[in-house]
């Protein structure tokens, strides 16, 4: 497997004000999501902390691996090698709050190779990952927001709090078999990052993905 252990973070360079979200239309779990918006997110009220993650692929074309989505680049990418769905894995050493995963896609240069659909899944292993959202995306060029907390707004969301984060590419721009990712930023909100049973029960954080999935499923 692909992995990259601490990569530098230079998210100051990254204009989070130009950022697009996905807005949900439909409020079943997992949530699928087409509207594009603007980001409501400010930049000072979010923190970058892929850095702190090991990353691995489930697969990738030599010369274009997990170190490309690190890079602050829009010029390189990953490229997958293998068979739907590609994998993106993001392990932290302790639990994290999370509010946000940002992915950078190009369909003007990638095409066929751009996903058209996406599911973020989290857990504390990999036996026991969940479905938390998927988005359906058409021709997107630029920061795709996929926000993981209940609202869009971090007054009154709750971030998720998980050991794993998984981006699941389901499928690509006309049924392209490989992908093409340019850039992948984790967000959490400028808050205690991690969390033990002595936190103060006020801070806004689940404790589970169970408790998660009660809080989102209306």
């Amino acid at each position: 497997m692909n992995d990259l252990n601490r990569v530098p973070d230079d998210s100051d360079d990254i204009v989070v004000d130009d950022m697009i979200e996905i807005e949900d239309e439909d409020e079943s779990m997992p949530r699928r999501e087409k509207k594009i918006i603007k980001s409501e997110f400010k930049h000072e009220e979010l923190r970058e902390i892929g850095s702190m993650a090991i990353w691995t692929l489930s697969s990738w074309k030599a010369g274009n691996g997990v170190e490309n989505l690190r890079d602050n680049s829009m010029a390189t990418y990953w490229q997958s090698d293998g068979t739907l769905p590609h994998l993106v894995n993001i392990q932290f050493p302790k639990k994290v709050s999370v509010v946000q995963i940002s992915i950078w896609l190009d369909y003007k240069n990638d095409e066929s190779y751009t996903p058209n659909k996406i599911t973020i899944r989290a857990g504390t292993n990999f036996g026991d990952l969940q479905d938390l959202r998927t988005v359906d995306i058409e021709d997107p060029y630029g920061w795709v927001d996929v926000q993981l907390s209940g609202d869009h707004t971090l007054t009154t969301s709750r971030p998720v709090g998980a050991h794993i984060f998984q981006i699941s590419i389901k499928s690509n721009q006309q049924n392209g078999k490989d992908t093409h990712v340019r850039q992948i930023k984790i967000f959490a909100p400028k808050l205690p990052l991690f969390r033990d049973d002595s936190d103060d029960e006020d801070i806004p954080f689940f404790s589970s993905l169970e408790f998660l999935m009660h809080t989102t499923v209306r």
